[in-house]
């Protein structure tokens, strides 16, 4: 079988991609994408899909449509029904039109993993084509692979969108009106998660009790604080973990400091928040910095800072007042790794 599989980003493609293999189908990733607005979005997820897809070996076209001015006069007709109206209909039919002129005897798209796209829709609509370009429709529920193929988008850095794609969308998250679909007319239920989220900190003097749980000096934290990028890991609204991005120059920026909230702790939540921050970081960046004790290196090798940098003799000593323990440890010296954002 010879499957163009139409692709509106990297995370919604990891478990298509991961299930169609296990079925020995081969696809060929499609892009195009005209609803994704501004071109900044637009541009970060297609970086990020042409990188997962070169790491992975999956062969993928690109075909090249920002498509803003089109949008605009095609969605105003009616807002409300934008998605069914143009945004499914255009790329899917673009899609079946590229298979048929390119010797491709099946389509899907990984519209059918996300569950916050009209499902029916898109199914419905994919069978119509299919029809019309004698062309078939490999239909699949990805749904049911959700979280699994979530999570693995997370582990493995890739940048991850806040919303479904247009400037509509992206107003919606907002205000909440984009409700999950949990259900679909068959009576499908989708494993449902606590929402976490990412979300960048502007009052971050209210954060000072805790980042001084992992640097107990807030002579030190000030010294950094206000020139950093400051961001927490939430479950719902709950608070997590908080880390401080500090930006070194055009291309380096540093770790200062990431710290879980103690009930929170050895859970893999400073390894999600991490990797987060730097998928989103490495659209821009090529490389981060983290200075650690000795008791803490093997957790940031293993997040891949493996790279030595230099040793601050005496760090701890010569800058702060009492003597800091990291457990049994006294912390004398600084030590500095970074990490390659660009490395796949």
């Amino acid at each position: 079988m010879k499957l163009l599989l139409h692709t509106c980003c990297a995370p919604c493609s990891v478990y298509c991609i991961d299930k169609l293999r296990e079925e020995g189908i081969e696809p060929t990733v499609y892009w195009f994408n005209p609803n994704i607005h501004p071109y900044t979005e637009y541009r970060a997820r297609r970086d990020c899909l042409k990188e997962y897809t070169k790491s992975i070996n999956v062969n993928a076209i690109f075909e090249e449509n920002y498509g803003l001015d089109e949008f605009c006069e095609e969605a105003v007709k009616d807002l409300k029904a934008r998605c069914v109206n143009y945004c499914y209909p255009v790329r899917l039919k673009r899609t079946f039109e590229y298979a048929k002129e390119n010797g491709y005897d099946a389509v899907s798209t990984t519209l059918l993993y996300s569950i916050y796209q009209n499902h029916e829709f898109i199914k419905s609509y994919m069978e119509k084509l299919s029809k019309e370009y004698g062309i078939e429709f490999v239909y699949r529920d990805f749904r049911e692979g959700f979280w699994e193929g979530h999570n693995k988008a997370k582990e493995l850095g890739l940048y991850m969108q806040k919303y479904c794609g247009c400037i509509f969308s992206e107003e919606m998250r907002y205000y909440n009106r984009n409700p999950i679909q949990t259900s679909n007319n068959n009576g499908y239920e989708i494993p449902k998660e606590p929402r976490m989220q990412v979300k960048k900190i502007e009052n971050k003097e209210d954060y000072i009790d805790l980042l001084l749980e992992a640097d107990p000096s807030k002579d030190m934290i000030h010294k950094y604080l206000n020139d950093s990028d400051v961001y927490a890991l939430k479950k719902e609204d709950e608070l997590i973990s908080i880390a401080v991005i500090l930006h070194i120059d055009r291309k380096t920026l540093e770790l200062k400091n990431i710290v879980t909230k103690e009930n929170y702790r050895n859970k893999g939540y400073a390894k999600t928040l991490l990797k987060s921050l730097c998928g989103n970081y490495k659209q821009k960046y090529d490389r981060m910095l983290v200075g650690t004790t000795e008791n803490n290196i093997p957790f940031y090798v293993k997040q891949g800072f493996d790279k030595y940098e230099k040793t601050i003799k005496n760090f701890f000593i010569d800058n702060y007042k009492e003597e800091i323990k990291d457990g049994e440890l006294t912390c004398t010296d600084l030590i500095y790794y970074s990490k390659d954002l660009k490395k796949k």
